[in-house]
């Protein structure tokens, strides 16, 4: 199927979104599938360092998935994510929880760009990556799951929360392997607001708890 679609926007509440330790593995790996970019990474980019990045098969990624989400096991204590669903049908995934899971980000040159912070405060949790299903792409999933992301971090104890979107330009098109970080769009419906802007594409987003 190809990645436009004519198929009318999702409205948000209908979309459920529970911690992926509620989904099972079949779920994940229909939202993940096989055949693009999402398949391949299965949510490893931010989680690995450098060589080891490129030694992993897509079956260990997929396998690291499955560990670090513990899914199937809904008395699990913590995940790294969450699972969107659409009438019953696992339709979306947002990677979220502490920053200092992510050891390629606190080591990102362009994320701490004009910031000083401490950057192993594990009170602060990050949104990484979205996946939406093929055939549920371009219509809108990427909101609720944002938004999602918000409450989740905050009943979990968070002090704040930051995404690391890009931002689009009218009329041109963006790849979904650019575009997994979010778009600064949904960032900023879900309640987030800039805090920099360290690149002329990425933009650092966040939410303060009180």
């Amino acid at each position: 199927m190809s990645s436009r679609t004519t198929e009318p926007a999702i409205d948000p509440a209908a979309v459920t979104v529970v911690p992926a330790n509620e989904a099972s593995r079949a779920d994940l790996r229909a939202v993940f599938g096989t055949a693009d970019y999402a398949g391949r990474c299965n949510c490893q980019r931010f989680t690995v360092r450098g060589w080891l990045w490129t030694e992993l098969t897509d079956e260990q990624r997929r396998d690291r998935l499955y560990q670090q989400t513990r899914c199937g096991e809904p008395g699990a204590g913590s995940t790294s994510g969450l699972v969107g669903y659409l009438d019953g049908e696992p339709v979306g995934w947002v990677a979220v929880q502490p920053r200092t899971a992510y050891p390629k980000l606190v080591t990102s040159r362009t994320v701490w760009r004009g910031r000083d912070e401490d950057k192993q405060d594990d009170t602060v949790w990050a949104v990484t990556c979205f996946v939406v299903r093929k055939g549920f792409r371009k219509r809108g999933l990427t909101y609720p799951l944002a938004a999602a992301t918000v409450e989740y971090a905050r009943g979990q104890g968070a002090r704040a929360l930051e995404g690391y979107p890009m931002r689009t330009e009218p009329g041109k098109e963006i790849t979904w392997g650019e575009l997994h970080v979010g778009s600064v769009q949904v960032f900023a419906e879900a309640g987030f607001r800039e805090v920099s802007a360290p690149s002329l594409r990425r933009v650092v987003m966040r939410v303060d708890f009180p």
